[in-house]
């Protein structure tokens, strides 16, 4: 199965299974998508993966002559070609079946038997919510729209959603877990707006989250902590003394811990900066862009924008990590549609290191994406896609993570087939220290998997999420970007699609785009973008 299109004057051809990338021109291009209608290829990824304005004209010639031999197939690619000799054809054949030879076209897909073990994959990493609080009030924010009674009919959320918020789990607290939590109530005048869930992580709670992990870590060596919320600044000196715990614990479990602090960054201050300067492997930063944009969406608490506030915070913390891993991660809505100058702002400003996500809503939402925006979508990707390849080349470079690809290694083949681990390798732990499968999952009732104390006591949930990989949703056993997306966001397709088994639809083909546009750069960079 293969995946072939045209972008930014480069003729692309994937091999799926192998993950091979070939740039050609256009003769050999239009043999390659022959040689498959032919039968040669084995597995038709379809027509519609075909991209550019001759599609019509090879699909034609293939439907009025229909598949054949060799000879057949050399005289449709000298009816679309007419400058081409039969020597040339034969050459380009030769090629292909020396490229099929060797397993880097058309090869088969031998990976599903993998898939059905499930994961039996030791855990990994945690994400502390050690904040359910949060001192912004964000339009966008499910959380925003949540009461007791609504947990997990969000009417909204952003896509993995940085600066999110859940209300709490209509369940009473544990015997296990009660007289542990630090449960706050009622309004805030100065840290901002309290929502159904206004809890803060003890550090009892926060150690034992750590033991839990340790205990069901198995012989990983390396564990990645994410502290999350709400906004974790809130709980600072918490997140603190979880970290000195941990360190404490290193030597003695023959563990190394990694951690991450995503916030939002009105309360960062220089202790704030010293601290993850030495303690934290990543940094996510949250902005949405210019000014006007991050201000209609990012508000505080009483109604005024906070771009001028977190700019500089975000500046003095970015300079101060000298090379240390950090991420600018906004989101975007259909409010600005032209999201690549929300991109290109932050880039001016100075940031090397950007992440954009569209927003993910339920149909009829003013914020979020009908299909009939995904061409004016297409065309944001792709236009961001040919200013990164020019500013690269003028010094001004950045990074933007859907766009980031590691064709030489990559993720191992089965992080392929089923995806970041939710439920399984990677779980989220709420300030009462009850656990869900992912940050996203938090609050909804139906997806509370147990608690730090008695560990995973819904085993049939994790047992469904381990079972999910490309193999078992029909839309992405056939579908060429699989082992790129590895199924998608479990999240998003339960929210958006009813079951974690499922896909969201508009996402998918957002996400392809984005890949083929990554892959376009890795040819444009290759080789001075003469074909590979």
């Amino acid at each position: 199965m293969i995946h072939c299109y045209k972008l930014c004057g480069y003729n692309i051809v994937l091999d799926i299974a192998s993950g091979s990338i070939h740039a050609v021109d256009d003769v050999a291009y239009d043999v390659i998508r022959m040689y498959e209608h032919s039968g040669g290829g084995g597995d038709w990824s379809g027509s519609d993966d075909h991209g550019g304005d001759d599609r019509d004209i090879v699909d034609q010639v293939c439907s009025d002559h229909g598949s054949g031999d060799r000879e057949e197939l050399i005289k449709r690619a000298m009816e679309v070609h007419t400058e081409t000799t039969e020597s040339d054809i034969l050459e380009i054949i030769a090629d292909i079946e020396s490229l099929k030879d060797r397993g880097k076209l058309f090869s088969p897909d031998t990976f599903a038997a993998l898939a059905e073990t499930g994961c039996n994959a030791p855990l990994k990493a945690l994400c502390l919510n050690v904040s359910h609080l949060c001192n912004m009030s964000c339009s966008y924010c499910f959380a925003s729209h949540s009461t007791d009674d609504s947990v997990g009919e969000h009417n909204l959320h952003s896509s993995d959603a940085k600066c999110s918020i859940s209300g709490r789990s209509d369940r009473d607290h544990n015997e296990s877990d009660s007289g542990n939590q630090n449960t706050h109530s009622g309004n805030q005048d100065t840290d901002g707006r309290v929502h159904a869930s206004s809890e803060l992580m003890t550090l009892e709670t926060g150690k034992r989250a750590i033991d839990f992990l340790v205990e069901n870590s198995g012989k990983r060596k390396t564990l990645d902590v994410d502290f999350f919320g709400g906004e974790p600044l809130l709980n600072w000196q918490v997140v603190k003394d979880i970290v000195s715990y941990a360190r404490d614990i290193e030597r003695e479990s023959g563990k190394k811990f990694r951690f991450t602090l995503t916030t939002n960054a009105l309360l960062i201050e220089d202790d704030v900066i010293a601290f993850t300067n030495r303690e934290m492997h990543n940094v996510v930063l949250s902005l949405d862009g210019r000014p006007e944009i991050h201000d209609a969406k990012r508000k505080l608490p009483g109604g005024g924008g906070s771009y001028s506030e977190v700019v500089p915070k975000i500046k003095k913390l970015v300079e101060a990590r000298r090379g240390k891993g950090y991420y600018i991660r906004g989101t975007f809505t259909r409010d600005n549609i032209d999201f690549t100058n929300d991109v290109l702002h932050m880039a001016d400003l100075g940031f090397k290191e950007l992440s954009m996500e569209p927003v993910v809503t339920k149909s009829g939402d003013p914020h979020g994406f009908p299909r009939d925006d995904l061409p004016e979508l297409f065309r944001q990707y792709e236009s961001l896609a040919v200013e990164m390849l020019r500013r690269e080349k003028l010094g001004r470079g950045f990074t933007f993570y859907h766009y980031i690809l590691d064709l030489a290694g990559g993720p191992c083949v089965y992080k392929r087939i089923a995806g970041c681990g939710v439920a399984t390798e990677y779980l989220a732990v709420t300030p009462r220290g009850e656990l869900f499968p992912c940050h996203r999952f938090v609050g909804d009732p139906a997806f509370l998997m147990g608690d730090v104390w008695r560990g995973i006591t819904n085993n049939k949930l994790r047992d469904e999420f381990s079972g999910c990989s490309i193999y078992s949703r029909s839309q992405c056993s056939a579908c060429w970007a699989r082992f790129y997306c590895s199924g998608g966001c479990a999240a998003n397709a339960h929210y958006m699609s009813g079951s974690i088994g499922d896909v969201y639809e508009l996402g998918c083909e957002l996400f392809k785009k984005r890949v083929e546009c990554a892959i376009m750069m890795h040819v444009a960079t290759s080789s001075a973008g003469k074909p590979l």
